[in-house]
């Protein structure tokens, strides 16, 4: 029996700052079936904050406990583990990062920081991790789709350059990371074998919802979705939809 659905952001319910059509009925349609709702982002150029008033501009009524970022699992594990931030990340994402207390220790924060992946910065971060510090990957997405409609270099790329330089193995924060899918589904109590995961990316999306025990994952032919993407990761998709409204279809038309 299905209770709970994550749904991914970007690529799903909006490209850019368009609403993909359809998007926002589904989500009013899943939960009027009584079905728990998370949106689980690897957005790394966007505050938590930012990502809720996209949405709520949007006409969607959703609070912050509805969303998880990377951001949020990095500031934790910096609470946890007593580390301060060295940021490698976007502008926009840097008031996710405030109002840490100062330590000693400190952890290379990574996320799509797109025009800050300068040389400079990079090698900044590396001599980081040489003196000591942990690294952390917000997302390891190989590509993100653009405003321009093609695909861009994401994360993923600069984490790996960082890593084979430093010989450090980073702890990934964001999708496809097991614990970001369980957090998201602990928050509303729903264990993983009664959970489906929708999304555009078959890898981070897809398979690391597999991966990490949900019941069903579904592609969707919206965002980054290339043709043939869901043949290229293992585990591959439950189902290839059209989008969000078809996702939503398949998930009603398996609980009657």
């Amino acid at each position: 029996m299905t209770r709970g659905v994550l749904l991914d952001l970007a690529g799903v319910l909006y490209d850019g700052e368009t609403a993909i059509p359809g998007g926002f009925d589904a989500v009013t349609r899943l939960r009027q079936a009584g079905l728990a709702i998370r949106f689980i982002s690897n957005t790394t150029r966007s505050s938590k904050q930012s990502v809720l008033e996209r949405l709520q501009a949007m006409g969607l009524t959703v609070t912050k406990a509805d969303v998880f970022t990377p951001a949020h699992a990095a500031r934790e594990w910096l609470l946890r583990n007593g580390r301060a931030p060295y940021l490698l990340v976007h502008p926009d994402l840097a008031p996710d990062f405030c109002e840490l207390p100062d330590r000693d220790k400190r952890a290379v924060i990574v996320g799509d920081a797109g025009d800050a992946f300068t040389y400079a910065a990079l090698n900044d971060a590396f001599r980081e991790l040489g003196a000591g510090a942990e690294l952390l990957a917000l997302a390891t997405n190989r590509t993100f789709r653009d405003a321009d409609g093609e695909l861009s270099l994401d994360a993923g790329p600069f984490v790996a350059a960082l890593e084979f330089a430093s010989l450090k193995r980073a702890t990934v924060l964001g999708k496809p990371s097991s614990e970001f899918f369980l957090s998201a589904l602990a928050s509303m109590d729903c264990p993983p074998d009664q959970a489906i995961m929708v999304g555009d990316d078959a890898e981070a999306d897809i398979a690391g919802a597999l991966h990490a025990g949900l019941s069903d994952a579904l592609l969707v032919r919206t965002g980054k979705y290339r043709q043939g993407d869901e043949k290229r990761f293992d585990p591959r998709p439950t189902a290839t939809v059209a989008d969000l409204a078809a996702a939503t279809d398949w998930i009603l038309a398996r609980r009657d």
